[in-house]
C-alpha cells in the first residue's frame, strides 16, 4: 500500500475511532466490533446520535482537522522513506505479514469465559499501517455461533487484539469448538493469514488407553488373522527433536539477551557446535541446523566481491562440526543441511542430508557461490535433483502460491512425491527469545499440508520451531517425533531411515505421542486392502493430559480436492473405503488444547 492510502485508510480509522469512543460515553454502549449469534449487526442508536451531535460537533470537527493533518504527515513520510529506489526494492525473507492466533485451552465441565489473542508482525510496516481481521466461531455440529471483525493498528510493526467470548444459555452444546481467524493487511489480500484452531467447552475426556505391545487385533479386523499381535508402545523407541533452526552460518545463533529478529547473514556468534550442544543439554534427541543457502555470501543480497571457496568450505565446516558431534555424543543426532529458496514467489524447504551447498547466486566474476547450481524458484528441478542424489525434504512454513510447479501451487511431480517426506504442520514463532518452552504463538499449516497431500505428495507431519535466535528446541514445547524399532540404535542413519518410511508424528506438547496403525499396519505405510479397515490411534502424555477430541482426517491423493473427518468417540474405527486410492491420518486434541498429528496411512482398495 502506498503512502497515501495508508494515511486515507489511517484517517478513516482514527475518526471512526473518535466517533465511536464519544457515542459510547453519551450512550454507554459497547465499542467492540462484534456481531450476534445470528450473525446481524446491532442496529445503530440513530436518535441518540441526533440528540448527541449538536452540542458537541465543533470538538469532532476540531478533532478531524487535526486528523487530517496527522495523515498528510503520514503520507509525506512515508513518500520520503520510499524514495526513488522503492520500485528497484527487493522484498527479503522474513519481511512477509504473519498473524498469530491463540485459544486457550478450558479442560473438563467448565464454561468460563475465553480470551481470544490475535497478533500481528510485519517488519516492513509503514507508519499507519492497518491490518484486517475477521474471527468466526463454530458449534460442534458446524453451526456458526459467533463472528467478529475489526481493525488492528501496527505500532514499529506489531499489533494485538484480544476477543473475549463466554459460552451462552443455560446449556451451552459441549465438544470442541472451531475458531478461524483471517487477518491481512489492509488492501492486500494476498499476504491474508488463515489460521484455525479448537476450543474446548465441557468436552468429557476421550478413553483412549495406552495400547500395550502384547495387544491383540480388535475382533473382525478385515486382513489381520485372530490373535495376530497389534504394534503397540512398547515395539518403539520415541525420539523427539527439531528439524528447522538456523545458526551463525546464515541468520541465526542471536544471543537471546538482543534477539528480536533475523541476524545479519554470519554476524551472530553461535555456530552449528553450539546449537548441537545447547540442543542435547535441553533434552532434545536431534537437531537439524537448516542454513538458508544463498546466504553463503554472508549478505541478504548477493555480494558481488563473495569468495565461493569461502562459502563452499563455511558449507564443509557445518558437515564436520554435525559429525564430530555424533562421534562424541552418541544417542543425540546433529544433522546439517539447508533451507531452499526464497519465501516471496518461491517457499522455503529443508533439504535434510545433502553434502552439496546448492545455489543460484554467483559474484562479480560470474562464479557459482557454492557447489552445485540450482535454479531459484524451480521446483520441479530440484526434485528432480534431490530424487538423483537420494536427499529428503521437507515443506517449511508452506502457503498459498508457493512451491509452483507448472501454475499451480505445491504442484505434483513423480520426483517432488519421492523425495519431500514432510510437511511442516506447525510451527512456532521464528523469532521467538524464549527458553522457557513458553511461546504461545504457534503457526498451524494443517490446510496446506492437506493441500500436498490431495496433490499426491506422501508426506508426513513435523511440528518444528524455526529457531533464529540461541535457544534451539527451547522456545515452545512442540516436537518432532520418530519412532524407531526397539532397540535399534539411534543413529543418523536411523534418523533419516525412519523420516522416509514416514514413521513420525507432530506434537504440540512434547510430553505427548500419538500412534496410528490400519489393519495392523504402521503410520507411513502404503498398503493393498479388500473389505473393510479398521484404523487404530494410540495416545498417551506423561503429566494426566487426556483427549477431548479425536478425528480421522479422509483424502484422496491426486484429487486435489478437500479432505473429509469423521469424529471419533473410542481409538478404533472400522470404515468402508471405496475403490481406488485413500489417505488416513488422526489429529488428536488436548483438554489444554494442544493439538498432535499422526502421519498418514496410504490405501489402494481394491473392490
Amino acid at each position: 500500500m502506498d503512502g497515501i492510502a495508508q494515511a486515507r485508510h489511517w484517517l478513516r480509522l482514527r475518526l471512526r475511532h473518535r466517533l465511536r469512543l464519544r457515542l459510547a460515553c453519551r450512550m454507554k454502549v459497547s465499542t467492540t466490533p462484534m456481531v450476534a449469534a445470528s450473525g446481524r449487526w446491532r442496529p445503530f442508536r440513530w436518535r441518540a446520535l441526533l440528540a448527541y451531535l449538536p452540542a458537541h460537533l465543533p470538538a469532532f470537527l476540531l478533532e478531524c482537522l487535526l486528523a487530517c493533518l496527522i495523515a498528510c504527515l503520514i503520507a509525506c513520510l512515508s513518500a520520503l522513506a520510499a524514495g526513488p529506489a522503492a520500485a528497484q526494492a527487493q522484498v527479503h525473507d522474513h519481511d512477509e505479514f504473519e498473524a498469530w492466533l491463540e485459544t486457550p485451552g478450558h479442560g473438563g465441565d467448565t464454561f468460563a469465559e475465553r480470551r481470544f489473542v490475535l497478533t500481528f508482525h510485519h517488519p516492513t510496516a509503514r507508519p499507519g499501517q492497518v491490518v484486517d481481521w475477521r474471527l468466526e466461531l463454530t458449534a460442534p455440529d458446524g453451526s456458526v455461533v459467533e463472528r467478529w471483525r475489526g481493525i488492528g493498528e501496527l505500532i514499529r510493526g506489531t499489533g494485538r487484539q484480544v476477543v473475549s467470548w463466554r459460552p451462552r444459555g443455560p446449556r451451552p452444546a459441549r465438544g470442541v469448538y472451531r475458531l478461524r481467524m483471517t487477518a491481512m493487511p489492509h488492501g492486500d489480500s494476498a499476504a491474508a493469514v488463515e489460521e484455525q484452531r479448537p476450543v474446548t467447552v465441557g468436552a468429557a475426556a476421550l478413553p483412549l488407553p495406552p495400547r500395550a505391545a502384547v495387544d491383540r487385533a480388535p475382533p473382525g479386523t478385515a486382513g489381520v488373522a485372530g490373535g495376530v499381535r497389534m504394534p503397540g508402545w512398547a515395539d518403539w523407541d520415541i525420539y523427539l527433536g527439531n528439524l528447522h533452526s538456523q545458526t551463525n552460518h546464515s541468520d541465526g545463533g542471536g544471543d537471546v539477551a538482543s534477539c528480536t529478529g533475523a541476524q545479519h547473514p554470519q554476524s551472530a556468534a553461535a555456530g552449528p557446535a553450539e546449537a548441537y550442544a545447547y540442543a542435547a543439554d535441553h533434552g532434545l534427541q536431534f537437531l537439524l541446523t537448516s542454513e538458508h543457502n544463498h546466504m553463503y555470501d554472508g549478505a541478504e543480497d548477493t555480494d558481488p566481491a563473495a569468495d565461493p571457496a569461502r562459502a563452499k568450505a563455511l558449507y564443509r565446516s557445518g558437515l564436520d562440526q554435525a559429525a564430530a558431534f555424533n562421534a562424541a555424543h552418541p544417542g543425540f543426532v546433529a544433522l546439517y543441511g539447508l533451507e531452499w529458496g526464497v519465501i516471496t514467489h518461491g517457499g522455503h524447504l529443508n533439504i535434510l542430508n545433502t553434502p552439496e551447498l546448492l545455489e543460484w547466486e554467483r559474484n562479480g566474476a560470474g562464479e557459482l557461490i557454492g557447489d552445485t547450481f540450482t535454479e531459484k524458484n524451480n521446483y520441479r528441478a530440484l526434485y528432480t535433483l534431490m530424487r538423483e542424489r537420494g536427499w529428503l525434504g521437507q515443506f517449511n512454513h508452506p502457503s498459498d502460491n508457493q512451491f509452483r510447479v507448472a501454475g499451480r501451487s505445491l504442484g505434483y511431480t513423480e520426483d517432488g512425491d519421492a523425495v519431500m517426506a514432510l510437511c511442516e504442520v506447525a510451527n512456532s514463532a521464528a523469532f521467538s527469545a524464549r527458553t522457557d518452552e513458553g511461546e504461545t504463538r504457534i503457526s498451524v499449516y494443517e490446510r496446506m499440508c492437506d493441500r500436498a497431500l490431495e496433490a499426491g505428495f506422501h508426506v508426513a507431519f513435523s511440528s518444528d520451531q524455526d529457531n533464529h535466535c540461541a535457544n534451539w528446541g527451547t522456545a515452545a514445547p512442540n516436537r518432532t517425533g520418530v519412532l524407531l524399532p526397539k532397540d535399534q540404535p539411534f543413529t543418523a542413519a536411523a534418523l533419516l531411515g525412519a523420516i522416509r518410511a514416514r514413521r513420525v508424528f507432530a506434537t504440540m506438547d512434547k510430553g505427548s505421542q500419538l500412534m496410528l496403525t490400519a489393519n495392523g499396519q504402521m503410520m507411513g505405510e502404503r498398503l493393498a486392502n479388500r473389505g473393510t479397515l479398521t484404523l487404530s490411534v494410540l495416545y498417551r502424555n506423561d503429566a494426566g493430559r487426556a483427549a477431548t477430541e479425536l478425528v480421522i482426517v479422509e483424502g484422496v491423493p491426486g484429487r486435489n480436492g478437500t479432505p473429509v473427518t469423521m469424529v471419533l468417540t473410542g481409538g478404533d474405527v472400522t470404515v468402508a473405503p471405496s475403490p481406488g486410492e485413500h489417505y488416513y491420518y488422526a489429529r488428536l486434541t488436548q483438554d489444554d488444547g494442544k493439538m498432535l498429528w499422526s502421519a498418514p496411512v496410504w490405501v489402494t482398495q481394491h473392490p
